[in-house]
């Protein structure tokens, strides 16, 4: 069961989302620390944790997908948001699908869609393009490939490389491309800047 977690504010936590967790026998997490903290938060107890991050997903996805043919229930979260989109989870249900297993997901918190429609930009037709390269000449060259995209385009940056990449975007796509930078979405600090890129 893929479950979204909020991505700032414990309130977006749905009932559904808290009920698969409570129900869980095997909850498959990002960073144990971070997950057994929202755990306690939510009032749900303590429950079996296993590390399913980036590192270890792919070494892991076949104990996964065993627990579940042996008839346990398994939750996936990540730190924030929904598993699979920017975070782990995309080869573990890729393993799962392959074996057979029932998928299952609880909708929930985003970042993407948050910013979307946060954004006063087009939301009728978008793409998500996730992180870009680190490199300056990798990220150059995916950015040239995306120079003639007319739907709203959503990035995730570091806030340290923020600077850099939107020289690159006024560079790639030309000053006049509006640009809407959203940073700590539905936390209290919650940052909108609009303008030009």
């Amino acid at each position: 069961v893929l479950v979204a977690t909020p991505i700032g504010n414990l309130g977006d936590l749905s009932p559904r989302a808290a009920a698969a967790l409570a129900g869980a026998d095997l909850v498959a997490c990002e960073d144990t620390r971070r997950t057994g903290r929202l755990l306690e938060l939510a009032g749900l107890g303590r429950r079996p944790l296993l590390r399913l991050d980036d590192h270890t997903e792919t070494a892991r996805a076949g104990e996964v997908v065993a627990r579940v043919l042996d008839g346990d229930r398994v939750v996936v979260v990540t730190d924030a948001g929904t598993p699979g989109v920017a975070d782990p989870g995309e080869r573990l249900v890729r393993a799962a699908v392959a074996a057979g297993c029932p998928v299952e997901v609880v909708p929930g918190p985003s970042a993407v869609l948050t910013a979307l429609v946060g954004s006063g930009l087009p939301t009728a037709r978008f793409c998500f393009e996730g992180f870009l390269p680190r490199r300056a000449g990798e990220r150059s060259r995916r950015l040239v490939q995306l120079r003639d995209e007319s739907r709203t385009m959503v990035f995730y940056e570091s806030p340290h490389r923020l600077a850099a990449t939107l020289s690159d975007l006024a560079t790639a796509f030309g000053a006049g491309r509006e640009v809407v930078v959203a940073r700590e979405l539905t936390k209290l600090h919650e940052q909108w800047w609009r303008g030009g890129a």
